[in-house]
């Protein structure tokens, strides 16, 4: 068994799972969860080959504990970090934009405090090799150094310190591409929102017939876009506030007459529009 090519075909489960939960474009809480839970799981079974098989030589332990590793944990750590941040996230887009910045600020300061002047840092950084041995073998770090304490907690079989190190530094930067993104995809709606002056002038139960019919035929996001973010998209766009829109639907289908009221009235309409037109 040639553990290296095993090892480096970790990194390709992972792609492929983020693929497989459309990761790539967008990161939904039951996503990042999801992803959590399978990393986990991938992290727990590289420790227990790496237990029983150990490494075919050093230039593979070096690999693992300077590549494989710290990328299976810093992307564990950062689907962590998404969880965290979007179960409380707020509606309101604009509250949300402020939120945003302010976890962008806080990793910037993050950044300052144990990045930008660390030593170990500007190693990885410059893809330097020279220490690799003394960083990236196991039982070689120094306690005597003034290293974190974390050094005490993690398992001396299956960590060198800076696997984490490497890890953390990952994460951070995946991190700090979502919120980037984040901030710019907000800082549009937020700017499209405040120029807007659409207002709704139908029923809020006609609103949310619409937004149903949307979601349920798979028009937003081949199918994908979650009910909650469409709802609070139209309820941005005309400044309306809708009430359980879930409770408001299912009372729809207890309508006497035609439970899709709007829906007939839109299509009624468009079709005596384009029967004038000829």
């Amino acid at each position: 068994m040639i553990l290296n090519t095993q090892h480096k075909s970790v990194l390709k489960q992972i792609e492929s799972k983020e693929i497989e939960l459309n990761l790539i474009d967008s990161a939904s809480i039951s996503k990042a969860y999801e992803m959590i839970q399978f990393l986990r799981l991938l992290l727990m079974n590289l420790k227990e080959e790496i237990l029983q098989v150990g490494f075919k030589n050093q230039k593979d332990e070096i690999d693992f504990f300077k590549v494989i590793k710290p990328q299976v944990l810093g992307k564990l750590i950062f689907y962590n970090k998404i969880y965290s941040i979007e179960t409380s996230c707020p509606i309101d887009i604009i509250v949300k934009n402020k939120y945003y910045h302010k976890h962008l600020q806080e990793l910037n300061l993050e950044y300052k405090k144990y990045f930008a002047h660390n030593e170990f840092y500007k190693y990885y950084n410059a893809n330097r090799t020279d220490k690799d041995i003394e960083y990236f073998t196991l039982g070689k770090t120094d306690l005597l150094i003034g290293i974190n304490s974390f050094i005490f907690e993690i398992d001396p079989l299956f960590s060198t310190y800076y696997d984490y190190k490497i890890a953390r530094i990952i994460s951070h930067d995946l991190l700090q591409n979502y919120l980037h993104e984040k901030i710019q995809e907000y800082d549009i709606s937020t700017n499209q929102i405040i120029s807007s002056n659409l207002v709704w002038s139908e029923s809020q139960n006609a609103l949310i017939e619409l937004i149903y019919a949307l979601y349920l035929s798979g028009s937003i996001n081949n199918g994908k876009g979650e009910i909650r973010k469409i709802a609070m998209l139209f309820q941005q766009v005309f400044g309306i506030k809708l009430l359980d829109i879930h409770h408001a639907f299912h009372r729809m289908k207890t309508r006497a007459k035609s439970k899709t009221c709007y829906l007939d009235k839109l299509k009624e309409v468009l079709e005596q529009y384009m029967e004038k037109e000829y």
